[in-house]
C-alpha cells in the first residue's frame, strides 16, 4: 500500500482514511478478512486492454505483489478481459486470484439474484454518473447565464444613465393627473401616503382613495384628511381586491394621466412631476418610478434594499432600452388613460395585475418606460414570514403572467419585443435559472468537503466581489450610500437560498394548479423617506 504523505494529500483524504479505518474494523469483527494491495492496475481510467495487462504485470513478479483490478465504478468491460488475459498470461509465473493464492475455496459460481443485483448496480452507477455529470453542465450552464446577465445589466445601464443626462429636459405641465390609491387596512401608513401626495410640487393633483373594504380605521384617517385637504376623495366600497379597487378609482378620477399608488407609499414632492414627463411622447401608455424601501434599518431591510436597487436600476433600466418593460410597480406607476381604456382596465385574474397589466399595454401597442427620477418610499416586509409570502405571490403571479402574455413570444411590434425579451428574460432569469440554483449550493458543499479550502474560497470570494462591484454601481447610478455592501457576503448564504426556495414552492403550485389568494401585509407605518 503506497505512504500516506498527509502535507501533500488533500485534507478530505484524512476523512476518506479515517472512515476506511472504521470500515475496515467493522468488517474485521464479522470475520472478514481485508486485503490490502500493492499495485494498481489504474483500469478506471479505461486506457485500454493492453495497457492494464502491463500495468499489471509490471514490475518482479518473483517479489510477490497483489494487484488491484476495480470491480466497480460503471463500464468494467476492458477491466474483465484484461483480467482473463492476466491469469492466461501470467499463469506460469504464478498469477493467481486471492482465494488461490491464500488458500481459500472459490467463490461459488453467481445465482441469477446476485447477477440481478449486480446489473441493477451497474445501471444505478451509469444513471449516476450520468446525472452527475448533467447537474455539473446545469451548474456551468447556470454561471455561464447570470455572468452574461450582470454584463448585460451593467452595459444596458451604463447606456440608459448616459441616455438619461443628455435627454434630461425641464419638467413641463402636461394636464391634470388623478392619483389612484387603493387601501386594504392601511391605517398604519396611509396618513402619511396621502399627505405625501398632496404636497406634491405638480400642480392640480386629484387624490382618490379607495378603501376597499378595511377593518381597520382607513377609512376614518381619509375621511379626516380630507376635511384639511381639498383634493382627497374617498370611495368606499366592499372588499373586491385591488384589482377591483383601482378600477373603481380610474373610474371616477377625472384626469387623463392616472397615477396608481399603493397605499403604503410615501412620494417624493417631485415625484409625480417626474413620473409623468415622459408622457409627453404620445406613444408612451406606462411609466415606471423608481420604489425605495424605507424601512431598510436590519439585516433583512438591508438586503431587500440592496435588491430593489439593483432590479430597478439594472433590470429596468435594460428593460427602457429593450422596449420590453415588463412590469410597472404598483407602488408608483403612471398610465395614461387611453392606453387603460384600450386593455379594459386593471385586470384580475392574476396574482400580480401590475404585471399582467403591464405586459397587456405593451402588447396593445404602447411604449413602457423608466424614470428612475421619480422616487417613492414604500415598507418591505419585516420579517421572514412576510416576507415568504410577498415574494410567493410575485413569484406566482409573475408565472401566471407569462403563461397569459406566452403568445406575445410570435407577435410582431412591442408584443413581439415584449415576448421575445421581456418575457423570455423573466422565464429564464427569475424561473429557470432560480430552480438550479440549489444544484450550486451542492457543489458548493460538496467543494468544501473535498476540495482544497483555497480553491473553493478563491471561487466564492470572487463571486462576491463581483456581486459587490456590481451592486455599488447599482448604488452609485443611484446616488445611494455604499454602506450597506458589508451586508452581501451574508446575502449570498441565507437572503439567496429563501428566495430561491420561494421559486420551488412557487413552481410546484403552478404545476398542481392550485388556486392561490391574495395575503394582505401586516404593515408597521415605516414608510418614510431615507435620507
Amino acid at each position: 500500500m503506497p505512504r500516506y504523505r498527509a502535507r501533500r494529500e488533500p485534507r478530505a483524504h484524512w476523512l476518506l482514511f479515517l472512515l476506511a479505518v472504521v470500515v475496515l474494523l467493522a468488517a474485521a469483527g464479522e470475520g472478514y478478512l481485508t486485503v490490502l494491495t500493492d499495485r494498481d492496475s489504474r483500469d478506471w481510467e479505461r486506457p485500454g486492454v493492453d495497457a492494464i495487462v502491463r500495468a499489471a504485470l509490471h514490475g518482479s513478479p518473483g517479489s510477490g505483489a497483489v494487484v488491484m483490478l476495480h470491480d466497480g465504478g460503471g463500464d468494467r468491460a476492458q477491466t474483465v478481459e484484461a483480467t482473463r488475459r492476466i491469469l492466461a498470461e501470467g499463469r506460469d509465473n504464478r498469477f493467481v486470484t486471492v482465494p488461490e493464492g491464500i488458500g481459500l475455496p472459490a467463490s461459488p459460481p453467481a445465482g441469477a439474484g446476485m447477477v440481478a443485483r449486480g446489473t441493477a448496480l451497474r445501471w444505478s452507477q451509469a444513471a449516476g454518473h450520468w446525472l452527475a455529470a448533467a447537474i455539473q453542465w446545469i451548474v456551468v450552464a447556470g454561471t455561464a447565464l447570470a455572468l452574461l446577465r450582470l454584463a448585460v445589466q451593467v452595459v444596458a445601464a451604463r447606456r440608459h444613465a448616459r441616455r438619461s443626462r443628455r435627454t434630461r429636459d425641464p419638467r413641463r405641465y402636461l394636464g391634470p393627473v388623478s392619483i389612484v390609491v387603493p387601501a386594504y387596512n392601511e391605517a398604519a401608513n396611509i396618513e402619511k401616503t396621502v399627505r405625501s401626495l398632496a404636497a406634491s410640487d405638480y400642480p392640480g393633483c386629484e387624490i382618490i382613495i379607495v378603501d376597499d373594504g378595511s377593518t381597520d380605521a382607513t377609512a376614518a384617517i381619509v375621511e379626516r384628511l380630507g376635511r384639511s385637504l381639498p383634493a382627497v376623495h374617498l370611495i368606499r366600497q366592499a372588499n373586491a381586491g385591488k384589482p377591483a379597487a383601482l378600477n373603481a378609482g380610474i373610474a371616477a378620477a377625472r384626469g387623463d394621466l392616472l397615477v396608481l399608488v399603493d397605499g403604503d407609499t410615501v412620494f417624493e414632492p417631485d415625484a409625480v412631476g417626474r413620473l409623468v414627463q415622459p408622457f409627453a411622447d404620445p406613444a408612451v401608455g406606462a411609466v415606471s418610478g423608481n420604489t425605495k424601501v424605507a424601512n431598510r434599518g436590519g439585516l433583512l431591510g438591508r438586503w431587500q434594499h440592496l435588491e430593489y436597487v439593483v432590479g430597478f436600476n439594472l433590470d429596468r433600466r435594460m428593460f427602457d432600452l429593450g422596449g420590453c418593460m415588463p412590469t410597472i410597480p404598483g407602488a408608483i406607476g403612471a398610465f395614461r388613460r387611453e392606453a387603460l381604456r384600450d386593455v379594459g382596465g386593471v385586470p384580475g385574474d392574476t396574482l400580480a395585475e401590475d404585471t399582467d397589466l403591464t405586459m397587456t399595454v405593451l402588447r396593445a401597442g404602447w411604449r413602457a418606460v423608466y424614470a428612475e427620477r421619480a422616487v417613492a418610499w414604500t415598507e418591505a416586509p419585516s420579517s421572514l414570514r412576510q416576507l415568504w409570502r410577498q415574494r410567493y405571490r410575485w413569484c406566482y403571479g409573475t408565472m401566471q403572467a407569462a403563461w397569459k402574455h406566452r403568445g406575445a413570444i410570435l407577435e410582431r411590434g412591442g408584443g413581439g419585443r415584449l415576448g421575445r425579451r421581456g418575457v423570455l428574460y423573466l422565464v429564464m432569469f427569475q424561473m429557470l435559472l432560480p430552480l438550479a440554483a440549489p444544484l450550486v449550493d451542492v457543489y458548493a458543499i460538496y467543494g468544501a468537503l473535498f476540495l482544497p479550502w483555497a480553491q473553493v474560497a478563491a471561487v466564492w470570494c470572487g463571486f462576491t466581489v463581483l456581486q459587490m462591484a456590481t451592486t455599488a454601481y447599482a448604488l452609485r447610478l443611484d446616488g445611494e450610500r455604499l454602506a450597506p455592501l458589508w451586508s452581501i457576503p451574508l446575502q449570498q448564504v441565507i437572503y439567496r437560498q429563501l428566495l430561491y426556495l420561494v421559486v420551488v414552492q412557487g413552481t410546484v403550485a403552478a404545476l398542481l394548479g392550485g388556486r392561490q389568494r391574495w395575503r394582505a401585509m401586516a404593515r408597521t407605518g415605516l414608510a418614510a423617506p431615507v435620507r
